[in-house]
């Protein structure tokens, strides 16, 4: 439970892309021990202190919520794991991460002080890492994790960036753009995981 002058943060997972390098949606990806790539996303930004956790899906859009469902009784607040569909997400990550946006901005929740965004593909993402990132934020918060001097995710961005971030998408980039122009402050995770994202499957 979260005070009313705490600081929230919202998690999001982007998982709407199409995987053509892949081979198929990484919403849909399951890893060796059955674990779908996007509940454990999601569970790592909840267990993060992220909420709500929202969930932007295009591409196998309807199979994919229905492992959320599945795994819902996983979940500490299933109803604040939110689905947010991107209709426009073949425009590339930009159009994924302003849907995801927007849904926030729509909500009348305004004690949600910034969001912690993911992609679907980093399945080695933890619960630490994202309660490093999220320590202490406000509303003119913009920070990235970094592995190895590398920038990866989470990144937290408040709400005072929203709507410039949303006004300077564009394509596939996402927001590395906007994090690079504004000079986004590094927080070493090295001694927490690789923060490697995963665009290939695996070599049998």
């Amino acid at each position: 439970m979260h005070s009313r002058d705490a600081p929230r943060v919202a998690g999001l997972v982007l998982a709407a892309g199409a995987g053509s390098r892949y081979g198929l949606p990484k919403a849909l990806v399951v890893d060796a021990s059955g674990e779908p790539w996007l509940v454990h996303a999601a569970l790592a930004l909840e267990a993060g202190g992220c909420d709500p956790v929202l969930v932007v899906l295009g591409a196998g859009g309807a199979p994919a919520e229905s492992l959320l469902r599945a795994a819902a009784g996983r979940f500490r607040r299933p109803d604040r794991l939110w689905v947010v569909h991107a209709e426009n997400w073949a425009e590339g990550l930009s159009a994924s991460l302003d849907a995801g946006l927007a849904r926030l901005q729509q909500t009348e929740d305004d004690t949600v002080t910034a969001v912690a965004l993911v992609p679907v593909d980093v399945p080695d993402l933890d619960a630490a890492t994202v309660r490093r990132l999220v320590d202490a934020v406000t509303p003119h918060t913009l920070r990235q994790a970094h592995f190895g001097g590398r920038p990866g995710h989470p990144v937290v961005i408040g709400r005072e960036h929203w709507a410039p971030l949303r006004a300077s998408l564009t394509g596939d980039t996402g927001a590395r753009a906007y994090l690079v122009a504004r000079d986004a402050t590094a927080v070493a995770c090295d001694d927490l995981g690789t923060g490697l994202d995963v665009d290939l499957p695996p070599l049998e």
